[in-house]
């Protein structure tokens, strides 16, 4: 702060016998310093924050190096200039990501300006394994390829410690699916080997830590932080963040098209250990069990009775009522659709009554690529709206649900609606509830459209007080599972390095069932685990989510994977990148593919990756924009 004595005195010295008028331009001439000071007092906070919206978040791109440097074989007699580099003596995947970024960025700026530019380097931790014998062991060669990248790379990165349910075509991961121990369980046993977009889907457990599966990420993880804490303090440096084992979540049948309410209600985890483990957390929740049976209207003699919900009462005989399960069994459904109007974009809302009273209002602006897709004239995903609504406290009976579009205050044309069923352990016939007036609608304007997808015609619903608390342990083993890890990465020299998780935000997606992924908990910072998330679609750029993020972030969080699943122009993913960095962004990851001497490198290539050679989402045009933003400032 600049120190203010000398012009306190000038001002006592104004105060001496003088001569008026010098004595009054002296006074003015404080008063102008004062002002001036004043002024940049004021406003260096903001200069600071501009700063920091523009400078202090890492665009920190995945670039695709793993299958084409780090987990290739060694041989590489007759190889190009490429696989020499990557896989020869003293190897590592440096030079490919620089490649990479210079075709993104051809000229730095300087130091200090625009958003810095790194990378994020992604290790699948199985892939450190290679077979020895009848069993597995760490491939050292490949662990080091890691830490000559970190090492002879100049960039800044984050370090993404891979270990999800999709594949990272290693050999082990065959030999740890055949141990039931690894795999996730529902009510019918343990889920079988999946697959996504082709590729094989396992289904890991995240119940237990006392598993082969676990055993081996944590072997991986401490060869490779091992490996790691041996380059010098500067090479550490240059690692701005960890992000641990990606979608980390709890599992389901048939993944790829499974996520929402309709298919037949199977989730993780079901397992012994999981069992026993949620009696011991209704224990810890109710420490007496008339507590228990008073909160759930049930007469279990003691918690050792308790079995997890999972039985659906509409098709199957339930020994109790607390027994039942299904996607709405925790006391919430989803009323949700699409709506479009032909020259209005970011301004429609819709309102839901229930019988004829007025239940809730919601923007019409969640992402619908299924609708898109059925509609390309739309031009635009962005048509879905969803209120989710607590009938917990609902008389049973027949309730009528309505949707309205707002065209403007007052002007509501009807969108749709569906009579629903509150239903209890009775099972008796519902009836009809009292109605009140709905508001009087006005015309469809021109090339309207719109539908509500949820709930069906006469769907039935059933409230178990038992499930809310199934439901959030469930959410707990996710979230002390990834809290397990976090405390093996905290055991290293990158301790005081910042942690976050990378983890899926199902809520955005108006259809899933975010239930089914049990992830609530881990969306927000936890203890020195921070909040790492990724953004698709209009959670990319929605202002509403980006406040959230960042209170639940505590003002700092990670982007592990961003696309906004359409085009945007520089000037709009200028101002999107702003909209996160003042929130409290510290990176933004986003899929590159690799290039080598100006030419894409020949591989499997990503659908989400920002490319110039990639159609799909955008894809060309984001990568177009990123780079005129990465651009140094011209001179003036």
């Amino acid at each position: 702060m600049p120190d203010t004595r000398g012009i306190c005195a000038c001002i006592a010295a104004m105060l001496l016998p003088r001569r008026y008028f010098t004595r009054l331009l002296l006074v003015l001439f404080a008063i102008l310093m004062l002002a001036a000071l004043g002024l940049r007092l004021h406003w260096r906070p903001l200069v600071a924050e501009e700063g920091r919206a523009s400078g202090a978040m890492l665009l920190a791109p995945m670039v695709g190096v793993v299958d084409t440097c780090i987990a290739t074989p060694t041989d590489t007699a007759g190889a190009g200039s490429l696989q020499q580099g990557c896989t020869g003596k003293e190897g590592s995947a440096a030079a490919l990501v620089e490649a990479t970024l210079k075709q993104l960025q051809p000229v730095a700026p300087q130091e200090g300006t625009g958003y810095p530019l790194g990378y994020t380097l992604p290790v699948p931790l199985l892939q450190l394994f290679k077979a020895q014998g009848e069993g597995w062991a760490i491939d050292e060669e490949r662990v080091q390829r890691v830490a000559r990248t970190v090492h002879e790379s100049a960039r800044p990165l984050i370090l993404y410690l891979f270990a999800t349910h999709f594949s990272a075509h290693a050999p082990i991961e065959q030999a740890l699916a055949r141990d039931p121990a690894n795999l996730a369980q529902t009510r019918d046993g343990p889920l079988p080997i999946d697959s996504y977009h082709g590729d094989p889907l396992y289904p890991w457990t995240v119940a237990r830590t006392d598993n082969s599966l676990t055993e081996r990420r944590v072997q991986a993880i401490r060869a490779l932080l091992g490996a790691l804490c041996e380059l010098p303090a500067q090479d550490l440096a240059k690692i701005r963040g960890v992000t641990l084992l990606g979608e980390l979540q709890q599992m389901f049948p048939h993944f790829e098209t499974g996520m929402g309410f309709d298919d037949l209600y199977r989730v993780s985890d079901y397992s012994a250990t999981s069992v026993a483990g949620f009696r011991r957390y209704l224990q810890a929740q109710f420490g007496d069990i008339a507590k228990l049976n008073m909160a759930v209207g049930a007469r279990y003699a003691s918690f050792d009775e308790v079995q997890p919900p999972s039985r659906d009462i509409r098709t199957e005989p339930l020994t109790r009522y607390t027994e039942h399960m299904d996607s709405y069994a925790h006391g919430i459904l989803p009323i949700s659709g699409w709506a479009w109007v032909p020259g209005r974009k970011d301004d429609l809302w819709v309102q839901v009554y229930r019988n004829g009273g007025f239940l809730g209002r919601v923007k019409v602006n969640q992402g619908r690529q299924d609708v898109l897709q059925a509609k390309p004239e739309f031009g635009d995903a962005n048509t879905g709206w969803r209120l989710d609504m607590d009938f917990r406290e609902l008389p049973v009976g027949l309730h009528r649900i309505t949707a309205m579009l707002e065209l403007a205050p007052g002007k509501l044309v009807p969108l749709g609606a569906r009579e629903i069923a509150i239903m209890d352990e009775h099972q008796q016939t519902p009836l009809p509830q009292a109605q009140q007036p709905l508001p009087t609608p006005v015309a469809a304007p021109e090339g309207m459209q719109g539908h509500v997808d949820m709930p069906r015609e006469r769907q039935s619903f059933y409230y178990n007080p038992l499930a809310p608390f199934w439901l959030a342990f469930r959410r707990q083993q996710v979230a002390e599972y990834l809290q397990f890890f976090d405390q093996v990465a905290a055991q290293s020299c990158l301790k005081k390095t910042p942690r976050y998780t990378h983890q899926i935000l199902p809520q955005a997606n108006p259809g899933w069932d975010e239930n089914k992924f049990a992830v609530g908990n881990t969306l927000r910072t936890q203890g020195d685990l921070r909040l790492g998330v990724s953004l698709y679609g209009n959670a990319s750029y929605d202002a509403d989510l980006a406040k959230w993020l960042g209170s639940s972030g505590k003002h700092e969080y990670g982007i592990t994977e961003f696309h906004p699943l359409r085009a945007m122009d520089a000037e709009e993913l200028r101002k999107t990148l702003a909209l996160h960095a003042r929130r409290g962004a510290k990176f933004l990851s986003f899929f590159l593919e690799p290039y080598w001497e100006g030419r894409a490198v020949e591989r499997a290539h990503n659908i989400f990756s920002l490319d110039p050679q990639n159609p799909q989402f955008g894809s060309a045009q984001l990568y177009r924009s990123m780079q005129e933003i990465l651009q140094p400032a011209p001179a003036r």
